[in-house]
């Protein structure tokens, strides 16, 4: 059975703000994601929120986000501290930024829409959406909005936290309000993820054998370690979507079972999603003074998180290298093969005919080099190319490779 993976080709393109071509990631501020002792944000100037089960401006000190951080993101640089910004999800907005991404909030008064050009928010204009531990249930329309959004080439971004986390005690966590959006949407369970209503700590290393998942081996380095404090886990259902896939699972589950996971990916239509059942390994343990944070993102677990959270994050708002949102579907199968005779070359043996075309593809998704292969034998010189993984491609088929 032929195993597969997908290119991660992020597409990083220079340009001014809202540039058209540059990737938009937006982070939710609408489901009391700063509810309680709970900062879910990338950067809060105010704290004036209180949600009781909506949001009350003006009578709390809950964090309330406005649109774009401050300082402005064109200012941030590689050696930006995350304290730049304020919230506990300030370390991963300015990893994104450094990657190339921009970065926005949907705030308190935000609305959820898909296609709605009134709406200068709307989904349709961000390649990923997260959802942080959502605390308030998500309308009708709310669905309707994010799956439209998934199916048409979307990323979305699902963290859950455990069992009775209601932070805003409106009856509602977000396990349960996960499961909800999985049960009355149509198709249901279009993910084929579901959160358990279970509460527990671990720290697990049973992380799948999937030496090409992009998820677990990035262009932020392999996975090797996941911890949770205060989690639950998640069941999968392949006969809802035959594409889902645990790739971290609890200490002593089979990596090949539906259960126990704890972190897990999918695909639906031309969008995907990554889960995971656990909102402590995105918390950089700084932000809103009047919550109490736990130094997790690039602390714990020899920076596995941070690794694991941006790998997905790049595999979300991943494109295909004419641009078109779908992903690369690469084949490993025995069609050609690649070798490195040395540091500068490679020899490619190609079992279907001669004549095809080979392209090389780097991580971001840039054509970088091609050829077309003259004979079922031939070489290909790699001495321009800089140190790092490529993708070596002919027709539908792709071989990841290493100069």
């Amino acid at each position: 059975m032929m195993s597969r993976f997908f290119v991660f080709c992020a597409l990083l393109l220079a340009g001014g703000f809202h540039s058209s071509a540059q990737v938009r990631i937006l982070f939710d501020c609408t489901k009391a994601q700063t509810a309680g002792n709970a900062d879910w944000v990338i950067d809060a100037d105010v704290h004036d929120v209180y949600w009781h089960p909506s949001a009350l401006v003006g009578q709390g000190h809950g964090s309330d986000p406005q649109i774009l951080p401050t300082p402005a993101q064109s200012s941030v640089t590689s050696t930006t501290a995350e304290t730049y910004w304020e919230g506990s999800l300030s370390s991963w907005g300015i990893d994104c930024v450094n990657y190339g991404y921009e970065v926005e909030t949907l705030p308190v008064t935000g609305q959820i829409t898909y296609g709605n050009s009134s709406n200068a928010q709307d989904l349709s204009n961000y390649k990923v959406y997260v959802m942080d531990e959502p605390n308030i249930k998500f309308t009708t329309a709310e669905k309707t909005a994010i799956l439209q959004f998934v199916e048409n080439g979307g990323g979305l971004f699902m963290i859950s936290d455990h069992n009775i986390s209601d932070r805003n005690n409106d009856g509602w966590d977000s396990p349960s309000i996960w499961n909800d959006f999985m049960g009355t949407v149509s198709p249901k369970n279009p993910f084929g993820i579901r959160f358990n209503l279970e509460e527990f700590t671990q720290t697990s290393s049973n992380v799948a054998s999937l030496p090409y998942d992009s998820v677990l081996h990035g262009p932020f380095g392999a996975v090797s370690k996941l911890q949770f404090n205060g989690a639950t886990s998640m069941t999968l259902s392949p006969d809802s979507n035959s594409t889902v896939t645990g790739v971290i699972f609890l200490t002593g589950t089979s990596t090949s079972a539906d259960t126990g996971v704890m972190f897990a990916h999918s695909r639906f239509g031309k969008g995907k999603v990554a889960a995971i059942s656990d909102s402590s390994p995105f918390d950089d343990g700084t932000g809103n003074p009047q919550t109490t944070l736990y130094s997790s993102y690039a602390t714990s677990v020899s920076g596995n998180h941070r690794k694991l959270i941006m790998n997905a994050t790049i595999w979300l708002a991943a494109m295909d290298s004419s641009g078109v949102s779908g992903i690369i579907d690469v084949l490993q199968d025995n069609s050609f093969e690649i070798y490195k005779t040395s540091s500068t070359s490679l020899r490619i043996v190609n079992q279907k005919s001669d004549n095809q075309l080979l392209e090389i593809y780097d991580v971001l998704g840039n054509r970088v080099a091609g050829k077309q292969i003259a004979d079922v034998v031939d070489y290909l010189d790699i001495t321009r190319l800089s140190s790092g993984i490529y993708f070596a491609r002919i027709g539908n088929t792709t071989k990841k490779f290493f100069r």
